[in-house]
């Protein structure tokens, strides 16, 4: 296990900076998702890690050694890939030999390793098959094992679950966490799908243009997003952010008036108003109910487990969640409960978050 630092880390292709003051810490025995969109930042952050592509300045460092200048046979990382990347004319043993084999380890040794390998990942009756007999699961796997049998301190997954259909993701991903419960090894792990992240990291750090939008457990990132972008980003089905009025303890969405509870906003956060803002709320906090905001049902889109309502509030569409029986009929008026307790507000102008427990988000280790 190790400890991954990046310091003031900065990575740019002529004057488009890919990566920008990426200061993070990941610590030993961690898994860690790097989370967010197409160019973002992530996978030239992994790279770096690897040694595949050099910081243009900062300080990277693993278990405690600084490795800007280290090559990746020398960092101690295993990568695994995107694509498999299996030798297709080599069996499943002589894939997750391979490795042991290039660095000279005796044949008994290569031997153990490759067998205990293969019971930690049930490939153990797949040995012999070349990787054209095998399935996708299979054969990420297998890409898994020749990882695993190098004993790395450090492991770096680049989207592995991305060529999967959904039943097999959702196997992988249970693979996933339990081999590091097993291993107990630093895991740092590239995604665009915020499931993946979800359920299997210990800390996510959310990514976009370059930088670091937001670090911390699954839980802190869902329920008290930094800024905006956090917010829009995590959660299925996304965050309704709306246009809204902040008035001392109110909040004006068109003409519907909202009182704040003491306490919601941070200190003097309210005080300069009548102030532009953004709203957040999440589906689950937009229920029908008897009494509350007026709205009218604009579609509804069963699922089996649940049924998602999209309103109209005040002209705007929210989204809201309901049990699966219940069945509004398009263009019918009714009313709506806000959690309000539960709101996300965030400043019109910079995008940050106001509420009272912006500090659940923290710095940035």
């Amino acid at each position: 296990m190790a400890r991954v630092t990046f310091e003031q880390v900065r990575k740019s292709f002529g004057r488009v900076h890919a990566v920008d003051c990426l200061d993070l810490a990941i610590e030993s025995g961690a898994f860690v998702s790097l989370l967010g969109p197409s160019g973002c930042g992530k996978t030239t952050t992994l790279r770096m890690l690897a040694g595949l592509e050099q910081p243009t300045s900062g300080r990277i460092t693993i278990g405690g050694r600084l490795v800007n200048e280290l090559a990746p046979a020398h960092r101690d990382i295993a990568m695994v890939f995107q694509s498999y990347a299996l030798y297709p004319h080599l069996t499943v043993a002589g894939n997750i030999e391979y490795p042991l084999r290039k660095r000279g380890v005796p044949r008994d040794e290569r031997a153990r390793k490759v067998a205990e390998a293969a019971t930690m990942l049930r490939l153990e009756s797949l040995l012999g098959r070349k990787p054209r007999e095998l399935s996708g699961g299979q054969q990420q796997r297998v890409a898994l094992g020749r990882a695993l049998v190098r004993d790395p301190a450090v492991f770096l997954l680049d989207e592995p679950l991305s060529n999967l259909d959904a039943k097999l993701r959702a196997h992988m991903r249970t693979e996933l966490i339990e081999l590091h419960r097993r291993i107990g090894k630093t895991m740092v792990y590239v995604t665009h799908d915020q499931l993946e992240a979800m359920t299997m990291s210990d800390r996510i750090a959310v990514m976009a243009d370059g930088m670091v939008q937001q670090y911390g457990t699954p839980d802190e990132i869902y329920r008290t997003p930094r800024n905006v972008f956090v917010a829009g980003f995590i959660g299925t089905p996304a965050m309704n952010l709306l246009d809204a009025t902040l008035s001392l303890a109110a909040l004006s969405i068109g003409p519907i008036s909202i009182d704040l509870p003491a306490g919601l906003l941070a200190a003097n956060a309210s005080r300069a108003a009548p102030r532009a803002v953004t709203v957040g709320m999440r589906p689950e906090d937009v229920q029908l109910a008897a009494d509350g905001v007026p709205a009218i049902v604009r579609v509804v889109e069963p699922t089996g487990h649940e049924c998602l309502i999209v309103y109209d509030l005040a002209g705007r569409s929210v989204v809201g969640r309901a049990d699966p029986d219940t069945r509004p009929r398009p263009g019918e008026p009714v009313r709506l409960h806000l959690r309000v307790r539960n709101l996300h507000i965030f400043d019109a102008a910079g995008g940050g978050r106001l509420n009272a427990d912006t500090q659940c988000g923290g710095p940035i280790p």
